[in-house]
């Protein structure tokens, strides 16, 4: 009982410090931009959350990560033209991209955990990105339509969409979660199995 308590209280202390660090990088991270949106650096911390704490515990770090993306002024363009829609899929896909990642872990863990990390980094990114490009198909077509007129440089707005906004970042994000999320996480886990083994 008491070392569940404690075990418990590590988790809780843990998912403080992960929701301290997603706070602080998405605010630094809007510094870093690769387009016209800022990279999201926060994937990382919402990854290594999902896999040492839980599904939920992903999910949690997703949605803050959303709420600082609002604040930040990261989705001022979009709540321009419809806060309601923006706020649903700024939120949406920080919760399900941190959800996934942990539902992907979780799915793997039991088999490799370095397989299960790399799995949960490299499906963050992709649900975080595929539910802003859906979300700008259902809500945001007839802006993104004018902003790609004005830009000039994409044959149509898919190829704005795909290139010009979701394009750089996207393949930064993808990268940095494969490279360094297994890494970190595996570091972690073995601080965690020396210390229940001593």
């Amino acid at each position: 009982m008491k070392l569940n308590r404690s075990f418990n209280t590590r988790k809780l202390v843990l998912l403080a410090l992960l929701t301290g660090i997603v706070i602080l990088l998405q605010f630094l991270g809007a510094f870093i931009r690769f387009g016209p949106f800022s990279v999201s650096l926060v994937l990382m911390p919402i990854v290594i959350g999902a896999a040492l704490i839980g599904v939920y515990a992903g999910g949690w770090l997703g949605l803050v990560f959303g709420f600082v993306v609002l604040l930040s002024g990261d989705a001022a363009p979009f709540l321009v033209v419809d806060p309601a829609a923006t706020i649903f899929v700024v939120l949406l896909k920080g919760a399900l991209a941190g959800l996934a990642a942990g539902a992907v872990y979780k799915l793997l863990a039991g088999k490799n955990r370095t397989i299960a990390a790399i799995g949960a980094g490299m499906v963050c990114p992709i649900v975080n990105s595929g539910i802003f490009i859906i979300g700008s198909y259902v809500f945001f077509i007839p802006t993104l339509t004018g902003w790609a007129e004005a830009a000039g440089d994409f044959a149509n707005v898919t190829e704005f969409i795909f290139i010009g906004m979701v394009g750089v970042n996207f393949l930064f994000e993808f990268g940095l979660n494969l490279v360094l999320c297994p890494t970190v996480v595996r570091l972690i886990q073995y601080g965690q199995d020396r210390r229940q083994r001593s």
